[in-house]
């Protein structure tokens, strides 16, 4: 059996008429509904021949459509990218408009976001153009620039109360999963480390650099520390460096994310916040921690 799923982000009615009707073309079970107006599933016999064009149709109403095996959706750990996923901006990004390079270094980040450039070759590149940043931009950023992205807190409270580890894992920089992981409950991060000497930044990062290659270790190396399987994590991503530990996780998700990398996922999130993960793992809003 397969769990059809549709969503949409909080505040935006999900019209009932529209998923009766697409409950009864797949011949489906009764409606059930996760939140009122916001999140409601049905079980199906077998995955549609037309779910993608039907996903396509959905997104124009601004709805999403999750498709996925019934059993085993309830996972034991979360692995999250933290730009652009678990905090609004990208921290690379806003320091460097703080070091009056903003647009040189932003470009940079979409394109390797995008998978046009080698993650590592882009991310020398933009440290590079740090250099002689006083080292003290890093605390004024974080406490003016970045937001966390919505449902983030939920999510990860809801996952741990129900037994479930969660781990940040960041092409970004220590500097800033520390603080994002202290304030969202993550039991722990790992990311690259920003140099600097005599309170200024050196314009490098410390070796080895964490990439796509190295979220793929983390998943390995948790997971076995944890006894657990990569079949029992939920990741979710954004960028190009994502798709490693997306596609190697029991459920990839694409949040929010560059066409090219969810043109690879098969659970997409366009519309929701966060908080579409617990539903695609089968919560209902009323077992969310706050």
């Amino acid at each position: 059996m397969f769990t059809a799923l549709l969503l949409t982000a909080p505040g935006t009615p999900l019209d009932p008429v529209l998923a009766e009707n697409l409950r009864s073309a797949w011949g489906g079970t009764a409606l059930d509904w996760l939140a009122p107006n916001e999140a409601v599933e049905f079980e199906i016999p077998a995955l549609p021949d037309n779910r993608w064009a039907v996903w396509a149709d959905l997104q124009a109403s601004r709805v999403d459509m999750v498709i996925q095996p019934t059993a085993n959706r309830r996972k034991r750990m979360l692995l999250a990218d933290m730009d652009s996923t678990m905090i609004e901006q990208e921290c690379i990004d806003e320091l460097a408009a703080e070091a009056g390079v903003g647009p040189r270094v932003a470009e940079i980040t979409k394109r390797a976001m995008n998978g046009e450039l080698d993650f590592e070759g882009a991310l020398i590149e933009r440290v590079g153009l740090l250099k002689d940043l006083d080292e003290g931009v890093i605390a004024k950023v974080l406490a003016e620039r970045i937001t966390h992205m919505p449902g983030g807190r939920a999510l990860i409270a809801t996952m741990k109360a129900n037994g479930s580890h969660a781990a940040l894992v960041s092409g970004g920089f220590t500097a800033f999963t520390e603080k994002v992981a202290g304030d969202l409950g993550f039991h722990e991060h790992r990311a690259n480390t920003l140099l600097a000497e005599g309170g200024k930044l050196t314009g490098k990062v410390a070796r080895p650099i964490l990439g796509r290659e190295a979220k793929v270790q983390a998943l390995n190396e948790i997971t076995a520390r944890l006894g657990i399987t990569p079949a029992e994590v939920i990741a979710v991503g954004d960028g190009a460096n994502d798709l490693g530990m997306l596609g190697l996780a029991g459920t990839g998700v694409a949040l929010h994310a560059k066409p090219v990398v969810a043109e690879q996922c098969e659970v997409r999130v366009n519309h929701g916040d966060l908080t579409a993960l617990l539903y695609v793992q089968g919560y209902r809003k009323e077992m969310f921690t706050i």
